[in-house]
């Protein structure tokens, strides 16, 4: 038997890197899962999203588990995508139980004098981390209610969110840092508004983790321009960078009944980066 037996997990970011741990191994643990992706690529964003063949091989991979599974493409930053997506999931499962709001992308500027590329990074980058989060909860939670189980909403912040980043001659890339703090008030408003539906809200903040988003030629070119940004990204235990299962080990314990007491918490899985 699995921690989350029958469960229904709604999982965003889910085409590849943690989305798809995620996916695969709440599944592993006795979930359906419903998998949401963009799926295209994101302009002011300097490194490739995930395709249609990515999601697909989630959603291979969640079967292999023996689960179901629903795979949709929806931008986060649309609402009315992601309520489809949801009520796709009500229709065909009955029920949402888990919400992990795991879509993010991080915007790289290298030169800080064209004014239309920060501020369409800025909206690009809120939007899908702190809007896309918003979006997330607003659509997913109605199904929870109505199921009167309770259940459990993760949101994927950062270590960013913990603590300020950033070094010296890089002014304009303040986007990431600012979406992660914001994922945290809303963890933080959702916990509380939520709490008498026994809906439980967290927030994990992880460090470094290798997904596409470190490791592309664009961060090597950022990390190269801005050598201070390097020193400031390590962590206290000796590990440069994280397995996505790392992070989701810590997703299946808030999914899990082992949490059912644990709401409101900023959940660092981070080797010890935020305690230096």
């Amino acid at each position: 038997m699995g921690q989350i037996d029958g469960r229904v997990a709604f999982i965003t970011g889910a085409g590849r890197g943690q989305g798809r741990s995620h996916a695969v191994r709440l599944a592993a643990e006795g979930a359906d899962i419903v998998a949401v992706d963009i799926c295209q690529d994101i302009a002011e964003v300097s490194y490739p999203m995930a395709s249609a063949d990515d999601l697909a091989e989630t959603a291979a991979l969640v079967e292999k588990e023996g689960r179901r599974v629903i795979a949709r493409e929806a931008d986060v930053r649309d609402f009315g995508q992601l309520k489809a997506a949801a009520d796709e999931a009500i229709s065909e499962f009955g029920r949402i139980d888990i919400v992990v709001a795991n879509a993010g992308v991080a915007g790289m500027i290298m030169d800080f004098s064209d004014e239309d590329v920060l501020a369409r990074t800025w909206d690009e980058v809120i939007g899908v981390n702190l809007t896309g989060v918003w979006n997330t909860v607003r659509a997913t939670v109605p199904a929870m209610i109505d199921g009167g189980r309770g259940g459990s909403i993760i949101l994927t912040s950062s270590t960013a969110g913990l603590k300020g980043l950033g070094a010296r001659g890089q002014i304009g890339n303040e986007a990431y840092g600012a979406s992660k703090h914001g994922v945290v008030g809303l963890m933080r408003s959702f916990a509380n508004s939520l709490a008498h539906h026994s809906i439980r809200v967290n927030s994990i903040h992880p460090t470094g983790v290798r997904t596409m988003m470190i490791e592309n030629e664009a961060m090597e070119h950022f990390l190269a321009a801005f050598p201070d940004a390097v020193s400031s990204l390590t962590n206290s235990l000796p590990v440069e960078v994280l397995e996505a299962n790392d992070i989701s080990d810590a997703v299946v314990f808030l999914a899990s009944d082992a949490a059912k007491f644990i709401t409101g918490v900023t959940l660092p899985v981070d080797a010890g980066f935020t305690a230096k």
